[in-house]
């Protein structure tokens, strides 16, 4: 089924919902809704015959509803998600999420974010940048945003991360995005935002690892580069895939070109998956994410 859109409303509430296929399932939300004088403003549902899964992404005007804002979930909770058993996720347009952007020395990704912040195209609030180096704290000051420089070794790492847990918790933090930041980070830190941290890599993996997998792939001819941009698991570049997106390259193409290339597909990528969640798109199920339109 293809998305249905109007003209959205200054204020919404957001369903994301996921549950087994059944009959009536689209009926049942939007007359939840429009019994509740509600007025669907879109809508985009999709069925994965395979596994028997129901997904919907439904956004309505909460102007004249009638159940309050702090009760809807509770409500669609005991009417609808016990019945159906629903996994769902309730938001609200006006909503800014709070995200904190982690560096190592490389800027691209985090430039593009920042213009982007900027021009004010983005729901959300960005008040501090964490690194394990110093480099990119020019960068930050002059956004006027917050910079927290905490090195990381092999003997440090867990202390490290837990100094990090306490800046993002001070700073209320819902969403983490590794802007080619260099280090892994551990499982226990990744449970802590689950569906909540987003990555970037070049899509040379697993064929080209290392710190110079554009030379490496220079040297062996490859015809295509790419990034891939993804929600971080434990397993290490192997979460739910977000946004992906190549460009053809040829024999003139020197390793300098790769980089340049492969760094504009990253942050363009990276940055269309950071869209994507603050518009509330995505939903994740095992390690695949639908995308709604």
């Amino acid at each position: 089924m293809s998305a249905m859109k109007r003209q959205t409303p200054s204020r919404t509430a957001v369903l994301l919902i996921h549950c087994p296929d059944q009959k009536g399932l689209v009926l049942a939300v939007t007359d939840f809704i429009y019994k509740n004088n509600g007025n669907v403003v879109y809508l985009d549902q999709h069925v994965d015959p395979e596994r028997r899964l129901f997904f919907m992404r439904i956004e309505w005007d909460v102007a004249d509803f009638t159940i309050p804002d702090d009760k809807i979930g509770e409500t669609f909770g005991i009417l609808m998600a016990r019945k159906y058993r629903m996994k769902w996720q309730l938001y609200f347009s006006d909503e800014k999420p709070r995200m904190a952007v982690y560096v190592s020395s490389l800027s691209h990704c985090l430039v593009d974010i920042l213009h982007r912040m900027h021009s004010g195209g983005w729901k959300a609030e960005l008040p501090v940048i964490i690194s394990d180096q110093p480099d990119l704290e020019p960068v930050a000051r002059k956004s006027g945003i917050a910079f927290s420089c905490i090195p990381v070794t092999a003997g440090n790492k867990r202390e490290a991360e837990k100094a990090q847990l306490r800046v993002l918790r001070a700073h209320r933090v819902e969403l983490v995005v590794l802007a080619r930041y260099m280090q892994i980070l551990s499982p226990e830190f990744i449970s802590q935002y689950p569906s909540r941290i987003i990555g970037i890599h070049h899509s040379f993996l697993p064929a080209f690892p290392g710190a110079k997998p554009y030379h490496s792939a220079h040297e062996r001819g490859v015809k295509i580069i790419g990034a891939t941009s993804h929600y971080v698991t434990g397993e290490l570049d192997a979460g739910p895939i977000i946004e992906q997106d190549v460009t053809r390259i040829s024999h003139a193409d020197t390793v300098d070109d790769l980089v340049r290339k492969g760094h504009d597909l990253e942050k363009r990528v990276l940055s269309a998956a950071v869209w994507l969640h603050l518009q509330r798109k995505i939903l994740t199920c095992g390690n695949r994410t639908v995308i709604f339109s």
